[in-house]
């Protein structure tokens, strides 16, 4: 499957009742060449509206530490877990991470990342371990065959609890270290 095709099919979606209630479909956005994936949970608002992840307050905060570790934001891909937003941005249904995830799947078959950081808890569950811990395992790096993976606050989070927002610019250059060392090793190329 191409990228064009995938997204066409994600945006026609109906396979949850989240279709019902959306605007747009919020496939992902960024580099279709990145080496470096973020995931986060679910749209929100302001995604629903535009069509495009990672938009709103949360998304601003998310460029500012990107630009603060000096990766363009233009050089990664954002996705969501889910491609559509849930009622008040209540937290996804296991039924909707199930019906949803295959395109996730798909632009991580199509983009071939080599590091996958997961934007918050529910992602990390999803995606590393089901019984990920956030405060204690942030910033930690695991390897899943292909890819390594990794955690961090989502953005959305730290608006609600600025106190963490140290730990996620220690994170992030965390983040700068792996991608400049798999740089070296020819890994990112």
């Amino acid at each position: 499957m191409d990228w064009e095709t995938l997204e066409q099919k994600c945006a026609s979606c109906t396979a949850c009742e989240l279709y019902k209630t959306r605007t747009n479909c919020v496939f992902g956005t960024g580099s279709r060449t990145a080496k470096l994936l973020f995931v986060g949970e679910a749209p929100g608002e302001q995604e629903d509206l535009s069509g495009t992840p990672f938009v709103g307050r949360a998304g601003q905060l998310l460029n500012k530490f990107l630009e603060a570790v000096d990766i363009p934001r233009e050089d990664v891909y954002i996705a969501n877990i889910l491609k559509c937003r849930p009622p008040q941005n209540r937290d996804p249904l296991p039924a909707e991470e199930e019906a949803c995830i295959g395109y996730l799947r798909e632009q991580v078959k199509l983009l071939r990342p080599r590091i996958i950081v997961c934007l918050g808890r529910i992602s990390a569950a999803k995606l590393i371990k089901p019984d990920f811990r956030i405060t204690k395992e942030h910033g930690q790096w695991f390897d899943k065959g292909k890819f390594l993976m990794t955690a961090v606050y989502h953005p959305a989070y730290l608006l609600r609890d600025p106190r963490k927002k140290e730990d996620m610019l220690t994170d992030m250059k965390r983040l700068r270290e792996k991608l400049d060392e798999l740089e070296k090793a020819g890994e990112t190329t």
